[in-house]
């Protein structure tokens, strides 16, 4: 039975990228090793770092006088190195779920911390939108896309100061004007690669400008230096992020993926909001296109399960919903078929007409 994998992360690849990292595994390059098994310093592997930083640029537009980085310690990592790189005295941030909340507890051991908006009182149902941002500090932090929540920002600000922003699971889904941005961050696994890299996009001119010793591995200039070879990187799925770039490249970039992303957002997200069993958690105006929260309306509730383990019946994978929502959510990242969301939106009528 064909599998249809709607897990928010780690998360769906798509087949290329996966064909060519066995291969790689297998044998990288003719050399008769396993990508696995080769130095990050040898010729060969120096060629993917370099081919996977200049894609990521061309790919997002990225201007002169940034760097890609692919750094491990995950997005959760990130929360603490931007402040300690670029919180001089006071930072702003916007309070819209799990993991902006992180961000926020991190950036205060460095300095004040403004939090301008949250939605946090309405069990972040909305992004929020209306809001004034200090012009005395040092930068405004974000989360574009809120994924046990289900909100998402899909236009880039216009603020007074720079912007940092966490795009872990919405990179690659529509154009960004980088320039707004010091920097951007995000764990691989939910539109990139397999668990276990981080990229960093970093305006080289904002950095060391505090004045506190950073330690060595958590400064990034450290890495800007050495092209993200200071140390070991991720190897494996730097080289499978690479396959995904390449990919993307072939599917016609940025805004070819975002006109996909936002049909098949648009097939499951009609698909809710004309049934009599199932219904959105999001406001409307806030709804993410890559991770869809939906549950049953109150007089189905206790079919909750029920629905689950039917649509696993049909190779639908990974639609619980987190346990902070509870219902149902459907991860639809770049990798995702729309015909895996036409099967689910299948699924669900078929279990509404049963009941």
């Amino acid at each position: 039975m064909k599998k249809h994998n709607f897990y928010a992360g780690p998360s769906i690849l798509s087949q290329y990228a996966i064909d060519n990292t066995i291969e790689a595994i297998r044998d990288f390059d003719n050399m008769g090793l396993s990508i696995l098994e080769i130095s990050h310093r040898s010729k060969q592997f120096q060629a993917v770092m370099d081919k996977a930083q200049a894609l990521f640029k061309e790919l997002l537009d990225i201007p002169e006088g940034y760097e890609v980085l692919f750094l491990g310690g995950g997005a959760s990592t990130q929360f603490a190195m931007v402040p300690y790189n670029l919180l001089k005295t006071k930072a702003a941030y916007l309070d819209t779920g799990t993991w902006a909340h992180k961000a926020i507890k991190e950036a205060k051991l460095f300095g004040e911390v403004n939090v301008v908006a949250s939605s946090e009182q309405d069990n972040y149902v909305y992004y929020p939108t209306k809001f004034e941002v200090p012009t005395d500090v040092d930068y405004l932090h974000i989360t574009t896309n809120n994924t046990v929540y289900g909100t998402e920002l899909r236009r880039d600000l216009d603020v007074p100061v720079r912007m940092v922003a966490d795009m872990s699971s919405d990179i690659f889904t529509r154009p960004i004007d980088v320039s707004k941005y010091d920097l951007i961050y995000g764990g691989a696994q939910k539109n990139l690669a397999p668990a276990g890299v981080t990229f960093v996009i970093v305006k080289v001119d904002a950095l060391g400008k505090v004045d506190r010793a950073i330690p060595t591995m958590l400064n990034y200039e450290t890495h800007v230096k050495k092209g993200s070879m200071f140390n070991t990187p991720p190897v494996l799925p730097i080289y499978t992020a690479l396959k995904t770039l390449e990919w993307y490249k072939e599917l016609g970039g940025v805004k070819a993926l975002q006109q996909i992303d936002e049909e098949k957002a648009r097939v499951l997200y009609d698909a809710i909001d004309n049934s009599r069993m199932f219904v959105g958690t999001v406001n409307p105006d806030s709804r993410s296109i890559m991770n869809v929260c939906f549950v049953m309306k109150p007089e189905y509730k206790e079919l909750e399960q029920e629905f689950i383990d039917f649509a696993g019946t049909k190779g639908i994978m990974g639609i619980k919903g987190h346990r902070s929502v509870g219902g149902f959510r459907a991860s639809l990242y770049n990798a995702l078929p729309l015909d895996s969301v036409k099967v689910l939106t299948a699924a669900m009528k078929e279990f509404e007409n049963n009941h």
